[in-house]
């Protein structure tokens, strides 16, 4: 990734998602990267070959396109994955070695637990869960043998917003990881404060429309980017081209997304905080974000309309799920585990009027009475 332009760096941050990695081409002029769907390319002379370009596992020109754009956003230097998990992975087998401590958040990704807890535990890798939001606690966590602090904000799913700037103060040898996919860099920025590293799932809201399964690492450190790579190459798990300029489409219209999926949740909260089964109303007041409480959960989450029952998050489209059974069953029976009753939304960008009266319903008919009454008639 080349240097930012001094005069880029000035430009608003919806002028940055519309431009970053957007380069012409030099052959033909064309706007937007082409998608070069190659496995490898020709050598003049053996071992001679433009940049990193001699396979596609190395490099990709549509892919650093992305990495560029990625970089640009969050202010560092961005290697991309095959996956949200990918990418972590990545970030963990740089940092920790076996015997290493990491301190995860008490309230986290499923997958992420899964992660630590059955794959990279095996190699002598050992961690605590801590709630991250009381900065003591997180300060008796940390060991002079703790390599990695691995955070989410807002976690995944009780939606916690941690102070990034106090973890990075507290983080005596550790590096700092933040995990940015509920936030994006429209809304927070972790390089800015300090962290070592942000980690994307850009199957998320960097990519917006729910057809694509990707992730990104950046960093602002010359030395771990140099890891990064490294390892992307070494591993291989690397995204297609395809997904790569899926992403980068997304990104451009990402601030204006961000912004309606906020006036979605908005409405949505304001609907809960009123219902008189509903409880621990959550939304961190921007992205689209929000959990709550309800006795009948599951019914809730399968008699909406606009709300579609399915795992994942960050599309333009609505979704629904309930955590404890769906993308947090590895953490069950852990200090992770989360509450039956936990309903998670993805508020996505249709009317707001629409998604509450959606959801005004399902709650509605989730109670007994009324259904009682409707078996009746």
């Amino acid at each position: 990734m080349t240097e930012l332009d001094p005069d880029a760096r000035r430009d608003s941050f919806a002028t940055r998602a519309v431009h970053a990695g957007l380069t012409p081409d030099p052959s033909f002029g064309s706007v937007i990267p082409a998608i070069h769907q190659t496995s490898t390319y020709a050598q003049p002379r053996p071992g001679e070959f433009a940049g990193d370009y001699d396979y596609a596992r190395s490099a990709n020109p549509t892919r650093a396109a992305l990495e560029a754009a990625l970089g640009e956003l969050e202010g560092g230097r961005g290697v991309t994955f095959a996956s949200g998990l990918a990418a972590e992975h990545a970030v963990l087998t740089i940092s920790c070695e076996a015997g290493s401590h990491a301190v995860l958040p008490a309230d986290l990704y499923g997958g992420t637990y899964r992660l630590l807890d059955e794959v990279m535990s095996r190699w002598g890798l050992a961690y605590d869960l801590v709630d991250q939001t009381d900065l003591a606690a997180l300060e008796r966590t940390v060991r002079d043998d703790t390599r990695l602090i691995w955070v989410e904000s807002p976690t995944n799913p009780l939606l916690h917003v941690v102070d990034i700037e106090g973890v990075v103060a507290r983080r005596r040898h550790a590096l700092v990881a933040v995990d940015n996919t509920f936030a994006t860099p429209a809304n927070q920025r972790p390089l800015e404060l300090g962290a070592d590293f942000v980690v994307h799932s850009t199957t998320k809201y960097l990519s917006g429309h729910s057809d694509v399964v990707g992730g990104v690492a950046i960093t602002h450190s010359d030395d771990l980017y140099a890891l990064l790579r490294f390892v992307q190459n070494a591993i291989g798990a690397v995204p297609g081209p395809l997904d790569c300029f899926l992403v980068h489409r997304g990104l451009r219209t990402l601030h204006l997304r961000m912004e309606a999926h906020a006036r979605s949740a908005g409405a949505v909260v304001e609907l809960l905080r009123a219902m008189p089964d509903a409880h621990d109303v959550r939304w961190p007041g921007f992205s689209g974000m929000v959990s709550f409480r309800h006795p009948r959960a599951g019914d809730i989450a399968a008699r909406t309309r606009l709300f579609t029952l399915a795992e994942s998050l960050g599309g333009v489209e609505s979704l629904i799920e309930v955590p404890q059974a769906m993308t947090h069953q590895s953490v069950e029976g852990s200090a992770a585990a989360v509450p039956a009753d936990l309903i998670r939304l993805s508020c996505g960008i249709e009317d707001p009027a629409d998604l509450v009266a959606d959801l005004e319903q399902a709650l509605a008919s989730s109670s007994p009475e009324l259904e009682l009454q409707a078996h009746r008639r």
